[in-house]
């Protein structure tokens, strides 16, 4: 797996957050991402071919929960609804690869990533992000997008 270093600029999101326990994830992106998309389906105009966006940030202490931001990419900034919240991904120096096969297999990835940066005396931020390409027939060719932030 290839970890690059590079600069990145904001994305816009439109996002609900959850605090979510260690390995929570898989049972909560669902129901959050699916809120997000009924507000956006009902918004004209918000959405022009974005993807799903997760923004982890990590806690202090270990074994606490993660604050869980679960997004999709949109066109511009909108007033809250709800728990629907107009909020960005990091902008900076990051640490990035991407992640090709199924989902659930991600956190081999993100283990890749905190290995490269301390090889690499790199120090994430406490945030990290990841964004999903469209799904297709082969769940071994799904594209993840992973970023950690970089102190």
């Amino acid at each position: 797996m290839s970890v690059t270093l590079e600069t990145v600029r904001p994305r816009k999101l439109a996002a609900v957050r959850r605090e979510v326990a260690a390995g929570g994830v898989g049972a909560a992106w669902g129901p959050a991402i699916g809120q997000v998309w009924d507000f956006i389906r009902g918004q004209a105009g918000l959405w022009s071919g974005g993807h799903n966006v997760f923004v982890y940030r990590h806690p202090a202490q270990p074994g606490a929960p993660m604050d869980v931001g679960f997004g999709v990419e949109v066109s511009r900034p909108f007033e809250a609804d709800g728990e629907i919240v107009f909020t960005q991904t990091p902008a900076g120096r990051v640490a990035s690869t991407a992640h090709v096969g199924p989902p659930n297999q991600l956190g081999r990835t993100n283990a890749a990533i905190e290995a490269w940066c301390r090889a690499n005396r790199e120090a994430p931020a406490g945030v990290s992000w990841e964004i999903y390409g469209d799904p297709g027939d082969d769940p071994a060719a799904f594209e993840v997008r992973v970023f950690y932030l970089l102190d």
